[in-house]
């Protein structure tokens, strides 16, 4: 009998993995650590300690009882899913609602032979459907292979079982070689050097400030000891801006070692799946018919370096900020003949890359334009009351303002053409943004005083899940233009 028979055969409602109350309360000690150690160690008295105590004596209590009254089922229909000790619940997630299954592994996971699923759905509301921690390796393997072979249709475990045997192919693999061109292109350096900070900050601004204090004083006195002139001390300050530039590209090139490592886009049936990760390993699969929006990046390191990003919108939710399943980064990185490649076999029906590029309005730059000119004259109003003419210098950016301005506007465009829905903006680091045209489920055409004014409007295409901070829309079109293309494609639905 197979694995995956097993769980549907296997007489009824099973338990989690017995040490999942362990798990548990790890996350929850994660949460409370802070109170908690404050209790033990902050207060005076033995009375504190004994309440810290008291307070980790709770949590274990709670963890027990979550293993002990969390019960799930596999049945022909979906997952049933039975928790709760005071405040019971009970909840079915039918098979055609999951469209992806994450499954997550940390290095206790993996010594413990364990692993963390979540079932997501394109109607979450910001939550998996069902988030199961731990299953053992097995059964998470195996709830994974069933989910797979419901979406291809199989509707069975057996058929689980095939899709698991079928082998999938390889859409791309990411060697140790291009994840550290990765962590060249980009600024997950900061990001930890950020963390860093913030540790040192909530350990008391004293500590923030005397780090900071003694590392200038190192410094000076060293540059004194040397007798350093100007072009001495200009020297020493270029290297020293050389160094953190190393510094933050090395932390970059460890932080997606440790993400990205082994990194496989696979391909199984109408599935896609995306498994990395050195010490933490994850592994997240989703039919590819729920991708709704594309983004393709190229940044001047990237084009430097001849390489792009690839992302993508799925009507999969995903939970807050945590994208340990997700498959948003379906190429971190990719050569641009791979990358228009990729795109084609997996948007078959569609013209990729778009052979004839139509131009926003003649205006567009100074639309363009507006804002950052208004920043700069309002520093430079604001610094000129306060030090003087001398900072009337502001000005001179104005001109490099406006050339920027003007490259932007010729570099970008728009095509509805082919199935596709493409933007492309930007000059010195690029973005196409893009989506069937089939998957639009919205359209909306709006208009700013300012776009009025100039004879221009927006075109927004909403999909489900796509990014509300990066919408597949066309700015700066000709209000004419933009009229007759909300008509033509209104009437077209």
């Amino acid at each position: 009998m197979s694995s995956e028979s097993a769980l549907v055969e296997g007489g009824g409602e099973r338990r989690l993995h017995p040490w999942s109350w362990l798990f548990v309360l790890l996350q929850q000690l994660r949460q409370f650590a802070v109170p908690i150690l404050v209790l033990v160690f902050g207060a005076g008295g033995n009375t504190w300690e004994l309440w810290g105590l008291a307070g980790a004596g709770v949590l274990v209590a709670i963890s027990v009882a979550r293993y002990f009254t969390y019960r799930f089922r596999i049945d022909a229909d979906g997952v049933v899913i039975r928790s709760g000790l005071l405040e019971r619940s009970h909840r079915h997630v039918p098979w055609r609602r999951i469209h992806n299954v994450a499954l997550h592994q940390t290095l206790l996971h993996r010594l413990f032979g364990v692993a963390e699923v979540r079932l997501e759905s394109a109607g979450g509301a910001g939550r998996p459907e069902a988030e199961m921690r731990v299953l053992s390796l097995a059964d998470a393997q195996a709830l994974e292979a069933l989910v797979r072979g419901h979406t291809e249709g199989t509707g069975s475990a057996a058929g689980g079982a095939s899709a698991t045997a079928a082998p999938a192919r390889v859409l791309l693999h990411l060697p140790t070689a291009e994840i550290i061109r990765l962590g060249l292109v980009s600024n997950r350096g900061m990001v930890m050097f950020g963390a860093v900070i913030a540790v040192l900050a909530q350990n008391g601004s004293d500590l923030l400030g005397r780090v900071v204090e003694n590392l200038g004083r190192s410094l000076l006195g060293f540059g004194e000891r040397l007798h350093l002139d100007a072009i001495g001390w200009t020297v020493g300050a270029l290297a020293l801006l050389l160094l953190a530039v190393i510094v933050l590209r090395l932390l970059s090139i460890g932080w997606n070692l440790l993400n990205y490592h082994d990194f496989t886009l696979g391909e199984s049936g109408r599935r896609l799946s995306v498994q990395r990760g050195l010490l933490t390993r994850s592994r997240a699969n989703m039919p590819r018919d729920r991708i709704q929006a594309w983004t393709l990046r190229e940044s001047l390191t990237q084009r430097l370096l001849g390489r792009r990003s690839i992302e993508v919108d799925s009507a999969t939710v995903t939970t807050g900020n945590d994208d340990r399943g997700s498959l948003r980064a379906l190429a971190p990185v990719i050569p641009p003949d791979a990358a228009d490649a990729l795109i084609r076999h997996l948007l078959p029906d569609t013209a990729w890359p778009p052979a004839q590029w139509q131009p926003l309005h003649p205006r567009a730059w100074r639309r363009q334009l507006v804002l950052p000119a208004l920043g700069v004259l309002a520093a430079t109003a604001l610094l000129a009351w306060r030090e003087g003419p001398w900072a009337l210098v502001l000005l001179s950016l104005l001109p490099l303002l406006i050339v920027r301005a003007r490259i932007w506007a010729r570099h970008a465009g728009w095509c509805v053409d082919g199935g596709l829905i493409v933007v492309r903006e930007g000059w010195l680091d690029r973005t196409w943004r893009f989506a069937e045209v089939r998957k639009v489920q919205a359209l909306q055409l709006s208009q700013t005083p300012f776009d009025r004014r100039h004879g221009m409007a927006t075109l927004l295409f909403d999909t489900a899940g796509a990014g509300a901070l990066a919408p597949v829309r066309i700015r700066y079109l000709p209000e004419a233009v933009a009229r007759e293309l909300y008509d033509r494609m209104t009437v077209s639905e």
